[in-house]
């Protein structure tokens, strides 16, 4: 089972403008149990590699492990996979990480999530790779960013499974392909 989770502005960005620009995430101690608790459920992390990069760069840190020890710890100590055709070797400071050069080559026998990685996303749905995919909605507007979809190269249907609201405001959508479109 392949789920993923990203986190979009209500008009519908991973990011603003410039990369890794996440002002906007809306977080506190609810999102913080949520996160932790997701991330028991799965075997195995996935990441883009432009994802994982930032990842392999923050969560070792001293300021992550320190503001959010809950979610640091079980992302430094998770199995980690980096799906990339262009990096060489996984970060070494973040360890238990594997590389993988094409999505179709990821285990189906494990629990794994993707996290982030919206280019990996959409590919993994074109594939037909991906079970489920967990969008939370952030209810604030940014003016201009990257779409979730924007590399996206065809419609891609989707039936909704779950909603889940938060008490920030935040809306946990649940999806799985639709197989009746």
């Amino acid at each position: 089972m392949i789920a993923s989770f990203i986190m979009v502005t209500l008009n519908g960005y991973f990011e603003g403008e410039k990369p890794w620009d996440l002002e906007w995430h809306r977080t506190d101690e609810e999102f913080n149990d949520f996160a932790a608790d997701q991330l028991d459920e799965f075997d195995t992390l996935i990441f883009g590699r432009a994802t994982y990069e930032g990842m392999a760069q923050y969560w070792p840190s001293e300021e992550a492990v320190r503001s959010d020890p809950q979610v640091a710890s079980r992302m430094n100590e998770a199995q980690k996979v980096v799906v990339s055709r262009t990096l060489d070797a996984p970060e070494p400071a973040w360890h238990n990480t594997t590389l993988v050069k094409d999505a179709r080559d990821l285990r189906s026998d494990r629990r794994q999530l993707v996290l982030g990685s919206s280019v990996l996303t959409a590919g993994l749905l074109e594939e037909g790779l991906l079970d489920e995919l967990r969008i939370m909605v952030n209810p604030v507007l940014i003016g201009s960013g990257r779409s979730l979809a924007s590399s996206a190269t065809r419609r891609l249907p989707l039936r909704l499974r779950a909603r889940r609201e938060f008490r920030n405001g935040n809306v946990l959508l649940t999806y799985g392909p639709d197989e009746h479109s």
